[in-house]
C-alpha cells in the first residue's frame, strides 16, 4: 500500500488532473504520462500516434497511422517527418493533441514542461564565457552517398537527432529530419566546414570551450549506448 501511494503521490505532483482535464487518451506511469497525439499532412491527413512525456524531459511517440505501423520510441521531430508533415522542423507546433475535442498544439499545453525545463537547465549548465551553448556543430557522413553532412547541436532535440544518426549504421541523407537535403545536394564546401560554431574561435578545431564529453542535454536516459550509459551512471553518483 505504501509503494502504490508514493506512485500515486509522484503521477500527482508530474501533472495534476485539472492540468490534463479533458485532454484524450490519458494514461499514467510512474514516471511518465500518455496521450493521444497526432500530426496533419495536407497530403496523407492525420498521422495519430501515442505520446509518453517522461519526467526527466525526454517525450517518445509511438506511431499508429496504420494498423501494422512498426514506429516506436520516435522523437517529435522523427514522428512529424514520418508522417509526411510538408512544414517540418516546428514539431512543438504541428504536433498537436485532443483537448475538450479540439486539436491543440503541443506548445500550447503543459506537456512540454518537463521537456523545456530540462533544456532550459542543460542549456544554463554547459555554457561558454559569454553564455551561448557550446556543442559546436559535427557532421555525420552518408552511407549512400559518402557526403558528409552538417548537424546543429544547440537544443537537446537537435543534439538527439545527432545521437541517433551517429548510432544508425544506414544513415541517409533523406534521414535530416530537420533539413530537406537530398543525396543530390552539394557536400558542404571545406571552406565553410571549417566553421562549427565555437565560441572563442570561429575554426577551432575543438577545445573545452565547444566540445562537450556529457551533460544533459546531449545524454539521454532512454538509451542503451554505452557513453549515455556510462553518463547516466555517473549523474546519479
Amino acid at each position: 500500500m505504501a509503494n502504490g501511494a508514493e506512485r500515486e503521490c509522484e503521477l500527482v505532483v508530474m501533472f495534476s488532473d485539472e492540468e490534463l482535464k479533458e485532454m484524450s487518451g490519458v494514461k499514467r506511469g510512474l514516471d511518465y504520462i500518455e496521450v493521444m497525439c497526432g500530426c496533419t499532412s495536407h497530403r496523407y491527413g492525420d498521422a495519430v500516434g501515442r505520446l509518453r512525456v517522461f519526467q526527466n524531459g525526454d517525450l517518445e511517440i509511438t506511431c499508429e497511422c496504420t494498423p501494422g505501423c512498426q514506429e516506436d520510441k520516435l522523437t517529435p521531430a522523427a514522428f512529424e517527418k514520418h508522417s509526411g508533415r510538408e512544414t517540418a522542423r516546428k514539431w512543438k507546433n504541428n504536433i498537436w493533441v485532443i483537448v475538450n475535442g479540439e486539436k491543440v498544439p503541443l506548445f500550447k499545453t503543459v506537456l512540454l514542461k518537463y521537456y523545456n525545463q530540462v533544456s532550459k537547465n542543460a542549456n544554463g549548465s554547459h555554457r561558454s564565457h559569454n553564455g551561448r551553448v557550446s556543442h559546436r556543430d559535427e557532421f555525420v557522413r552518408c552511407t549512400r552517398c559518402n557526403k558528409e553532412r552538417r548537424f546543429r547541436l544547440r537544443t537537446k532535440e537537435e543534439c538527439r537527432i545527432h545521437h541517433d544518426a551517429l548510432a544508425d549504421v544506414n544513415w541517409k541523407c533523406p534521414d535530416l529530419s530537420y533539413d530537406e537535403i537530398t543525396c543530390d545536394d552539394d557536400e558542404e564546401r571545406g571552406s565553410r566546414r571549417v566553421y562549427r560554431g565555437c565560441t572563442r574561435s570561429p575554426t577551432c578545431k575543438g577545445c573545452t570551450s565547444c566540445v562537450c564529453f556529457g551533460c544533459e542535454i546531449c545524454r539521454f536516459s532512454d538509451c542503451s549506448c554505452q557513453t549515455c550509459i556510462d553518463f547516466t551512471r555517473n549523474a546519479k553518483t
